[in-house]
């Protein structure tokens, strides 16, 4: 069974618009074009010059980042059936709009590889792997799982205010898995370049990362968890 529901999208291009401005759209959809992208899909067939990007439909990838009804989100795991009728989607606040849906991430990737997320190990290699215990292993759980969407980060008005100097959610909870790995000898390092006003004490834990995080993780509690020590460290 179909239905017919209003799709507002903010559309930009640089080419020829002056400003970004909505665009609305009236979609009917089948029963089996269930999640939003199926709808961002559809609206594509429709206006072939909508931009936003996708990739592995599956929560994987977090290429779809965007905002849905003031809230971030991936487009391939919103359910429609958990919209309202009228849907008002925009890009990822805090980042420069490319086109479209599509927005720069080179701020936020360039957060992201200031926290080395890679273990940094200054010992001779074993001859086949470095090896962790049970126990070691499950500190990394709810930490590695990021994919790098930025719903996270785009949501924090701490990285809206100063995207240059305050980490964000995403860097953060990347730097933390590093920090509580064993296999990393750089602990005293990276909580050395950490140690700064703004690196991670901008973050004010109103925790709207935590409440859209597609992979249920919590940065904020990684964050509370590298202040606390860089406080042992400074005691």
């Amino acid at each position: 069974m179909s239905e017919v529901r209003t799709v507002e999208v903010l559309r930009y291009n640089p080419d020829k618009d002056n400003a970004p401005y909505m665009q609305s759209y009236q979609l009917e959809l089948e029963g089996n074009e269930r999640m939003l992208l199926d709808a961002l899909l559809k609206l594509k067939k429709m206006d072939e010059t909508l931009s936003f990007r996708r990739s592995c439909r599956e929560g994987i990838c977090g290429s779809d980042g965007m905002n849905v009804n003031g809230k971030n989100g991936l487009a391939c795991l919103i359910n429609m059936a958990d919209l309202p009728k009228k849907i008002v989607i925009r890009p990822l606040p805090g980042l420069p709009i490319i086109r479209d849906l599509v927005v720069d991430m080179s701020m936020f990737y360039n957060q992201y590889e200031k926290v080395q997320p890679y273990v940094v190990n200054d010992t001779p290699p074993p001859p086949k792997e470095r090896l962790q215990s049970p126990t070691d292993r499950e500190k990394l759980d709810g930490l590695y799982e990021c994919i790098l969407c930025a719903c996270c980060s785009t949501s924090c008005p701490s990285f809206w205010w100063n995207p240059e100097k305050f980490l964000g959610p995403s860097a953060l909870i990347q730097a933390y898995r590093f920090l509580v790995d064993t296999r990393d000898t750089q602990t005293e390092q990276r909580l050395a370049n950490l140690d700064d006003p703004f690196s991670i004490f901008r973050c004010r834990g109103i925790m709207n990362c935590v409440s859209v995080c597609p992979k249920g993780l919590n940065p904020t509690r990684a964050i509370g968890h590298i202040r606390n020590m860089l406080l042992e460290q400074a005691t």
